[in-house]
Order: C-alpha cells, then structure tokens, then sequence
C-alpha cells in the first residue's frame, strides 16, 4: 500500500506541477502590478483592525487563524526535510515560492471574501462558494467541498498528530498513542465550541507561540553571528548551482523547495481562503491584504528561523533521492523535527528536545484546530442543498476527525507526509483552475480598492458598480449597500452548468 501511496505522491507532485505554481504566482505578480510589495504598508495596518461582529471575525482573528493554519509541522520538520533532499539552495526556493504565493493568497483569498455567504449567522466562504457564484459550476464546486473534507480533516490531520507524537515520545518518552488520545480530547472541547471559539483560541495562542520560537532562534544565531554571511552565501550558491558539493542536485533544490514551501503557505490551495472569508470588513481586497501578509509571516520568517538554526549549527544531512549522501553531519538521524531539536541543543543543552517538542505541540494543535475549521465550512457548504441530515453529518465528521487524529500518532512518519502531499496538492489542482478563470472579477475588486484609497476614501465594496454578479451577501446584506440607490439586484445565475471562457487578463491592463 505503501508504494501506491507514494506512486500517487508523485504523480500528483509532477515536476510540470511545480514549475506551475511559479508560473501561477509569477502571472498574478504581474498581472496585479506586484501587489505583495505595493501594498505593504496596507497589510501591516489592515492587520491589526479588530472590529468583529456576530457573525464574523476581526482581520487579526482572521489572520491568527490563517496563521495557526499555516504555522505547523512544515515550517520545522518541512524545512529540514526540504534541506536533506534539496540541499540548502531548497530555502531560496521556499523564499521565492512565498514571495509570488502572496500575489496567489491575494487574489484567492479577495475572491473568498467577494462571494462569501451568511449562513446560520456566521461568514461561510472558500473555493466551493467562488467557483459556484463566479462560474456556475456547481459539481465542481461540490468536488472541492468533498476533497478540503478529505485532505484536510483526515489527510492531513494525520501529518500533524504524527509529528507532535514523534517529538513527544523523544523529549519525554510518552506513548504516541497516549499522545493521539490527548490530542483528540482537546481537539473535541474547542471544535465543538463553533468558530468564534476557534477565533479566540487561535488570537491568543498563535501570537505567543511564534514570538517564543523566534525569541530562541535570535539567541542561536546571536551565538553564532560571525556564521551567518557563510549561511547566506551557502543557500545562494547551492540554490544556482555554484557551490561544488549541492551544484548538481539544483533540480532538488527547486522541487523541494517549492513542494515544502508550498505545503507550509499553502499559497494556491484555497485551504486559507475560510478563515479570510469569516472576516467582518468593508472591502474584499482589505482581507486579501491582510492574508498575503501571512505568507510572508510564515515563510520568510518562521521558515526561515528554522532553516538558519539547522544550517548555522551544522545539525543537518543531504541526501537526495536515488543518489548518494552529499553531506554527512549528524549520522543516523531521520530528516525532521529532530534536526531543530539538535540545533537548539547545540546552544541550550538538555533543553533543545523539551523546548521544540512544546513548540510543535502548539504549532501542529493550531493547525489542526484550522484543519477541522475549512473542513467543517466545506461541509456547511454541502449542507446548503440539504433538506435534512445535517446535524448527522457533522457529527460524523467531528468524530472522523478525532479519529484521525489518534491514528496519525501511531503511523510511520513517511506515510503521514505521503498522505498529506497528496490531499494537499489534490485541493490545489481544483483552486488553481478556478481563480485562474475567476482572474477579471478580482482584478476589478483590486482596481476598485486602489480607487478608492487614491480618493482618500476607506474603501467600501459595492458589486453592483463594478458588475460583479452573484456577491449577494454584499448586495443585500451588507449595511453600507442597502441605504444606496441601487440598480435592481442582480439575478443570480450560480449553480447552473456552464462552461466558462478563461479570462484573457492582460499583465498591462491598467488597474
């Protein structure tokens, strides 16, 4: 089973595929005039608006989501297995593959929240909800909902409960299984809380996490600080090829860089467009703003504090598959969480495993929180064209996902990652065709908001003047659109089976 497992890894992870999402995030780079640079001032200050409502969150809670998402077992034991079988040149390429991701967030996550929806008193919005209001095609967007189900509260649950058991059992000798169990208890007291509850969790605990694991890598590199010139020099070289051990294997170095980079941004997928969409804004673009931020969050920073205290300290190995070890510089030690817990050790002593196992445990819990959030919106998606049932299903996915929880802890390491790439780059083959079609409507919502900010005005997002079909939470629901003189609302054309045209959406189009 195992083989199949990883046959379906690589088929789904072609070298075609990879190449695409540079492609992709290098098109809408261009295409919004470089909006993850433009804007930034934007990001910083839209972040931190906190107004909320009973329906939907603040952009920090939104983004505190978004980042307890991304914010996991990739951007530890995902960088060093990105180092082991890319080289150091893989960071470049994770580097690289965030800055055009942010370009790619931005517009997936502004399309979340133009066809958003209020359901059951709270925000509901994600690919499923854009792919069927912008295109009309209501089975593909029945196909997403199913695979986020999958992926996310099954698949890729598992990558998460794997590592923070493995880590467990090593710092403190605990029984993966008793690890699972534990997890799954205080998986089930806050998923059955809703999401503002989650909301909340992830405010407070998402911000003190990361402060605390950045803290620890500042010491590390300020005990090594005549190293780092070397450890940039050393991620340049190799990424192109001019450092004479890693120069031949920069094939690797871009297909990990790019797959690991990718699996801990998740820039493409859609699987960050939920928590955008339950943002309480007055403008689309102001939560895609505040999300491509969180790429940056994620990557250039957690990302790389990883990669400079595994490569400062020398705590890693190079072996790329199907050839021989390049680098050889702590034996026996299997690509992971362990390299970090090393690093830390090397300056901390006896207190590198206690403190990356704590680490783990609140990246990979958030994480996990996050999963069974888009989980539970694809589902309230289904439930849209239910007549009953409901309560059955989601209970049945709330104790599918405790199950998984529990299982991933005593699964091998291998099979977890394996499963994981496969869900993930599954939902992304789905997204990545869809905001591609859906190109011009974003476009517009980005033109609109630079309009408006040119005017002096904060932005308010009115699709009816832009002719954006089918946003129906912001025609008639949004309170600053209903004491406007309105043409009649438009008539809603989703869930019928069309075949769209691709946007041509020309780079130079002015905006």
């Amino acid at each position: 089973m195992s083989d199949f497992f990883n046959w379906l890894s690589g088929m789904v992870w072609n070298q075609y595929f990879i190449y695409c999402f540079l492609g992709v995030g290098l098109f809408f780079s261009v295409a919004t005039r470089f909006v993850q640079l433009t804007h930034l001032k934007d990001m910083v200050k839209l972040m931190f608006q906190r107004k909320s409502s009973d329906s939907g969150v603040s952009s920090f809670q939104a983004i505190s989501m978004s980042l307890g998402s991304r914010v996991g077992t990739g951007n530890i034991a995902g960088v060093a297995t990105a180092i082991a079988l890319g080289g150091p040149g893989a960071i470049f390429w994770m580097w690289l593959m965030a800055f055009l991701g942010a370009a790619t967030s931005f517009i997936e996550i502004t399309l979340g929240q133009v066809y958003k929806s209020k359901q059951d008193g709270e925000y509901r919005g994600g690919p499923s909800y854009y792919i069927e209001k912008g295109l009309g095609l209501k089975k593909f967007a029945f196909a997403y909902a199913v695979l986020t189900i999958v992926a996310n509260g099954f698949l890729l649950m598992n990558i998460q409960s794997n590592t923070v058991a493995v880590s467990m059992k090593e710092a403190f000798g605990i029984n993966p299984l008793f690890t699972g169990i534990l997890m799954a208890v205080l998986l089930a007291m806050i998923v059955f809380g809703g999401v503002k509850r989650i909301a909340k969790v992830s405010e407070f605990v998402v911000p003190f996490m990361a402060i605390g694991y950045l803290l620890v890598c500042l010491i590390i590199l300020a005990a090594n600080v005549t190293a780092i010139p070397a450890v940039f020099q050393l991620i340049f070289s190799s990424a192109f090829g001019a450092e004479a051990t890693f120069g031949g294997i920069i094939g690797s170095a871009i297909a990990w860089g790019v797959q690991r980079g990718f699996f801990s941004n998740a820039a493409g997928s859609g699987g960050e467009t939920f928590e955008g969409s339950a943002a309480e804004v007055s403008h689309p673009a102001k939560q895609g703003l505040v999300q491509a931020l969180a790429v940056y969050i994620d990557t250039w920073v957690i990302c790389s504090a990883t990669a400079f205290m595994i490569l400062i300290t020398g705590m890693y190995n190079v072996h790329p598959s199907g050839s021989e070890a390049l680098a050889t510089n702590v034996p026996g030690v299997e690509a992971g969480s362990m390299n970090v817990q090393l690093a830390v050790d090397s300056v901390f002593t006896g207190f590198g495993y206690l403190f990356i196992a704590l680490a783990l445990f609140f990246f990979c819990f958030t994480t996990m929180i996050s999963y069974y959030y888009k989980s539970e919106t694809s589902l309230a998606y289904i439930h849209r064209s239910m007549r009953g049932g409901k309560k059955l299903l989601g209970a049945v996915l709330k104790i599918g996902v405790l199950f998984f929880v529990v299982t991933g802890s005593i699964i091998t390491a291998s099979t977890a990652w394996t499963l994981g790439d496969i869900g993930l780059g599954s939902m992304a083959y789905l997204n990545i065709v869809a905001i591609l079609l859906l190109t011009k409507p974003a476009l517009k919502v980005l033109k609109d908001y630079r309009e408006q900010k040119r005017a002096g005005i904060d932005p308010v997002f009115d699709p009816v003047k832009l002719g954006i079909e089918n946003a129906d939470y912001w025609e008639n629901e949004y309170p600053a659109n209903q004491t406007k003189s309105k043409q009649p609302t438009t008539k809603k054309t989703y869930g019928k089976e069309k075949v769209p045209t691709l946007v041509q959406a020309s780079p130079t189009d002015k905006l």
